[in-house]
Formats: structure tokens, C-alpha cells, sequence
């Protein structure tokens, strides 16, 4: 497989939202804003998610799904888009993984790997 047929840039930023927290519950709220990149020479929708969560104890959560907030964009090269999602977890620290399944407009299935990010609650970490 051609990796500038097929390449799919990832970016993701982390915001924790205070107001929907209640740390004296073990419950902390995150937010975060996905941009997806067609960096490629083929264009490709989105199908389906598949994400990977682990709080500060090691508990793993996955989460998987047709599309992304309802949606399946459809990206040509060069076109990107960007929404945003949250996820609640019982620690104040953990991380996010995983990948969106993609087809390309010549049939081709490829995953699009989302690398590991960081959730946590500022102040938290030195």
C-alpha cells in the first residue's frame, strides 16, 4: 500500500471541563477536538472509530462506532474535518488511543491511527 495514497493526518486537543467534573465523585470530564487531515492522493471517508481509554489505574475502556458524531465525512485530498467528542473517566489522569477505519474512493480499506494522547486535569501534573 502507497503511504501517500493513503495518509491520513490525525491532530487532537485535550480541554478538561471543570464545570462537569465532581473530583469528590471520581469523575472528571474531557473534552477533545479531533482535526482529520487527507494527506493522501486518494480520497477516503470515514467508516467507523475505534477507541482505546486507560485511566491512571490501568482500566481500559474501548469504544467502537459507525462514524464520528453521526457523521462519515468524506475527504478529498486535502480537505480535513474537525469535531468534537468527550469522554468521562474516575481519574484525574489517563490516555486515548486508537484508530478510524477508512475506504478510500478506489475501495480500499485502511486504518488511520490515532496516536496516544494525554487526558488530564491542569495542575495535576508537575
Amino acid at each position: 500500500m502507497n503511504i501517500d495514497k493513503y495518509h491520513i493526518s490525525i491532530d487532537v486537543q485535550v480541554q478538561y471541563i471543570e464545570t462537569q467534573s465532581i473530583p469528590n465523585d471520581d469523575r472528571y470530564v474531557f473534552s477533545y477536538t479531533v482535526n482529520i487531515l487527507n494527506k493522501g492522493t486518494e480520497a477516503a471517508q470515514l467508516i467507523s472509530r475505534h477507541w482505546i481509554i486507560t485511566d491512571a489505574e490501568g482500566q481500559t475502556q474501548e469504544v467502537k462506532g459507525s462514524g464520528v458524531v453521526g457523521e462519515h465525512p468524506y475527504l478529498k485530498p486535502g480537505e480535513h474535518f474537525t469535531y468534537t467528542s468527550g469522554t468521562i473517566m474516575h481519574t484525574p489522569v489517563g490516555s486515548m488511543q486508537g484508530s478510524y477505519q477508512m475506504k478510500a474512493s478506489d475501495g480500499q480499506m485502511f486504518d488511520a491511527d490515532i496516536a496516544p494522547f494525554t487526558l488530564t486535569k491542569p495542575r495535576f501534573l508537575h
